[in-house]
């Protein structure tokens, strides 16, 4: 309000005084007469010291540089560095089914009765005492056949009178296979869950891609919002410069009787609003650095950044057609989305084949040795004296299918519905490739103005001081053009950051970022 005060009183002075470059001037006096300069009146105070200039500039902080340093110690890209090892281990996790499995079990019992019941016990308190020891070790194999293979050793000892052998030692050896014929059967559903555990560590590794082009794309932003914070700093100290420049200038006019005191404070006015505009700038540029080394490092927000400049932008526009091709073909989460297919279909093969009923055949072999020693046991096995041999078959059908048949349902639904979020993202990227296009080629038409109205302003500027200097104009005017100019420099930077950020949105749209900057996650 005080501004829009002086410059009116500024205005009207400029129109109704009858000061001229082309008129000598009286020098003032005690007593001068009326349509002349009155005497200068007691100097203004002189407006706060100039901020001063910032510290010697840095070493350069390339974007590539900040690029390097997100990806190594980004606080997001490193949690989520942790999903692609979670999800490799998954993998092993379902491998793990189709390991062998080692079983021991030994038991030993031991039975004294009362009495006798009969003779032929050979015993008045017959005792027994048994141990039982079993190695096994059993295997599922691609078809989903399990095989095994056991051995046993029982060693019976009893107080009979009428057994020969005493302690008896009873060996056996056992193979046996047992192999479904239809729910179960085959290797797509035996190896079903490896296979979408490996999709799923190709879906961690591109989300992490995914997470990493987001990284990349805020990283720029903030880079280019500190280039642009340290750019406005720069137009707004010198506009600070030329201000107190102006001030000067004023009060020697007044000194000589060719300004006024409204002239003076007019450009005392500018100063401190030129000075104000300075330290929000300032203000700017700290928040924006604490922005940038929040997204490139851990714990070092006391980090001087050196200086930062705006990359070169490319002359030639982009092309929709080549876009949305890269787009399908490298943008990570649209590639995830497409492994996720490859899942569901994998989850619909086991839901069909669970809808069959369970039909396993198996059959067992074995080889049976009875000696006095365990050894002597053992080394009657080749001899065939004793075997043994079965074969089964088992069917189980569940009444109606009515569970299996609801998940196959479910399964097939789910496909369905993801196969149309697939179809909805195509769109989607589409639609987002087509309005970065066109933001990046109209963001190159506003910096190409941008630049023609700041170098407008700069002639209109340069023009008004010229006239100032030769008593043409008021020190208003000259800081009214000032003003002008500084809101057509800034605008002229705010274009630039527009630009580059629609660029880095149309890489990250792309999945283009991670080769742009020669990043390899592997």
């Amino acid at each position: 309000m005080l501004f829009a005060v002086l410059a009116a009183c500024a205005v009207a002075v400029a129109q109704d005084s009858t000061l001229a470059p082309a008129q000598p001037m009286v020098p003032p006096t005690a007593s001068a007469p009326v349509g002349e300069v009155p005497p200068p009146q007691e100097k203004l105070p002189a407006p706060a010291n100039p901020i001063p200039a910032s510290a010697p500039a840095q070493p350069e902080l390339t974007l590539d540089e900040c690029i390097a340093r997100a990806l190594k110690k980004n606080f997001d890209l490193e949690i989520a560095r942790y999903n692609p090892a979670i999800a490799e281990d998954a993998i092993q996790v379902a491998k793990a089914g189709l390991d062998p499995t080692l079983t021991l079990t030994s038991t030993r019992t031991f039975s004294q009765q009362a009495a006798s019941l009969s003779e032929l016990d050979g015993s008045p308190s017959p005792t027994s005492d048994n141990t039982n020891t079993r190695l096994a070790v059993s295997e599922k194999i691609a078809t989903g056949a399990t095989v095994g293979l056991s051995t046993q050793l029982n060693r019976a000892a009893n107080n009979s009178s009428f057994n020969t052998l005493n302690p008896a030692f009873n060996s056996a050896a056992t193979v046996s296979v047992s192999q479904p014929l239809l729910r179960g059967f085959g290797m797509e559903v035996t190896k079903a869950s490896i296979r979408r555990a490996e999709i799923g560590l190709k879906r961690a590794n591109l989300d992490f891609k995914t997470q990493a082009v987001t990284v990349i794309e805020s990283v720029e932003n903030a880079y280019y919002n500190l280039t642009f914070a340290r750019e406005q700093l720069a137009v707004f100290r010198a506009s600070l410069e030329l201000a107190n420049k102006l001030y000067s200038e004023a009060q020697t006019r007044r000194d000589t009787g060719v300004a006024t005191d409204l002239d003076v404070l007019s450009a005392q006015v500018g100063v401190a609003n030129a000075r104000g505009n300075v330290i929000q700038a300032e203000q700017a540029d700290k928040d924006r650095q604490d922005a940038l080394l929040a997204l490139v490092g851990q714990g070092d927000l006391d980090e001087k950044v050196g200086t930062v400049r705006f990359p070169a932008v490319e002359s030639a526009a982009p092309v929709f057609v080549s876009s949305y091709q890269l787009a399908l073909q490298n943008q990570p989460a649209y590639l995830s989305a497409a492994a996720a297919i490859e899942q569901y279909r994998i989850d619909l093969k086991l839901a069909k084949n669970a809808r069959l009923p369970s039909l396993a055949v198996g059959g067992a072999y074995g080889l049976a040795g009875r000696k006095g020693s365990a050894g002597a046991a053992y080394d009657q096995l080749p001899n065939h004296d004793g075997y043994n041999w079965e074969v089964d078959l088992s069917l189980s059908v569940p009444i109606g299918f009515r569970g299996d048949k609801a998940v196959y349902r479910q399964t097939l639904a789910t496909l369905n519905r993801e196969e149309a979020r697939l179809r909805q993202l195509e769109q989607n990227i589409q639609v987002q490739v087509r309005s970065a296009v066109r933001a990046v080629e109209a963001n190159m038409e506003g910096v190409s103005i941008a630049q023609l109205a700041a170098e407008l302003s700069q002639k209109q500027y340069e023009l008004e001081k010229a006239r100032f200097d030769a008593g043409l104009s008021t020190s208003y005017r000259v800081l009214q053009a000032q003003t002008d100019l500084d809101n057509a420099q800034v605008k002229e930077l705010q274009a630039r950051v527009t630009l580059n950020s629609a660029i880095s949105a149309l890489h990250r749209i792309e999945g283009s970022s991670l080769h742009r900057y020669h990043v390899d996650l592997h």
